[in-house]
């Protein structure tokens, strides 16, 4: 796998503390790629350190092959920051303008991709607006078509979706899926974890500054997979036969929850309910999600008491 970010024991201390320390993370190119964790993990600080905005205290950071320093790999990265603060008094098309200048894009070409950029985003018609007034989501928008203007190979979006409403949430998705479809990697930092599910190909759990679990959502969520079986009576056969596939464990007259190895034994369950004859109301599997993963390898946040899928990321 050709990777887009690789650190090793990557260390970054502020008075003495250390916020990030021995952070080793692989992100392959074209992959969209979730990273997780409590307030206070030290999310938004490694991104600084990948974009080159702060220096490690020690070890080692490559994005996109190179050094975040070096100005030839910056110009190849896209940002949308979670704290977005624009120039106000500047329409969206001259915001769009004054960055893609700063990224080295021509005239010409930005006569073409701005208004490209603004139809992507759900801003078709609106360029000519000032940014002062934008809502909230508008302006989370015209900040994400800053971080693809310049079509970039690695996109880092921390909280993409934080103001925008079901619609836009959606919309954002398509974008991401569209990105990789491109080719181009997005490292992805939200605390709407069902949202990081729906496009991530892998995940990455920090806690204090150090990845305690990553992986693909396969490799996290699968494994023993809980069916819970509901019919109108159990006979003496069924629940053997249920036994046979899986771990029983009887809930009461009408319920049972089979654990089995994994989704491709359901339909044996299935068949094995339609062959007693009994009539079968429900036949649910209970998979875990990121949200049940999240509270069980980093629990609440630290520094607010709150729960950590609540609490805003750091």
């Amino acid at each position: 796998m050709t990777l887009a970010i690789q650190t090793q024991h990557l260390r970054k201390e502020y008075k003495g503390r250390a916020v990030v320390q021995g952070l080793d993370l692989e992100v392959g190119e074209g992959e969209v790629f979730g990273f997780l964790g409590p307030n206070g993990a030290g999310k938004s600080t490694t991104v600084k350190m990948l974009l080159g905005l702060v220096r490690p205290t020690s070890g080692s950071v490559k994005v996109l092959g190179g050094s975040p320093d070096d100005p030839a790999v910056r110009a190849r990265l896209g940002f949308l920051p979670e704290q977005f603060r624009f120039q106000t008094w500047m329409t969206a098309h001259e915001f769009l303008n004054f960055h893609g200048q700063l990224a080295g894009l021509k005239a010409e070409e930005l006569r073409t991709r701005i208004p490209a950029v603004l139809k992507r985003v759900g801003l078709d018609g609106r360029g000519n607006e000032a940014l002062g007034g934008y809502s909230k989501g508008m302006l989370q928008r015209a900040g994400l078509a800053g971080a693809i203007l310049a079509h970039p190979r690695l996109v880092f979006l921390d909280e993409p979706t934080s103001a925008l409403d079901p619609v836009g949430r959606v919309e954002v998705r398509e974008i991401i899926q569209e990105l990789r479809r491109e080719g181009v990697t997005v490292f992805l930092n939200s605390h709407l974890l069902s949202e990081v599910e729906q496009v991530s190909d892998r995940v990455a759990f920090v806690k204090a500054g150090e990845v305690v679990r990553a992986g693909t959502l396969n490799e996290l969520l699968g494994g023993a997979l809980p069916v819970m079986i509901k019919v109108d009576r159990f006979t003496p056969d069924l629940l053997a036969d249920l036994g046979r596939l899986g771990h029983l464990e009887q809930q009461g007259a009408q319920q049972v929850s089979v654990t089995v190895s994994g989704e491709e034994a359901i339909p044996a369950l299935a068949n094995a309910v339609s062959a007693s004859g009994v009539q079968l109301y429900a036949l649910t599997p209970q998979r875990h999600d990121l949200e049940d993963l999240f509270l069980e390898l980093v629990g609440t946040s630290g520094d607010t008491g709150q729960s950590a899928l609540t609490g805003r990321v750091a």
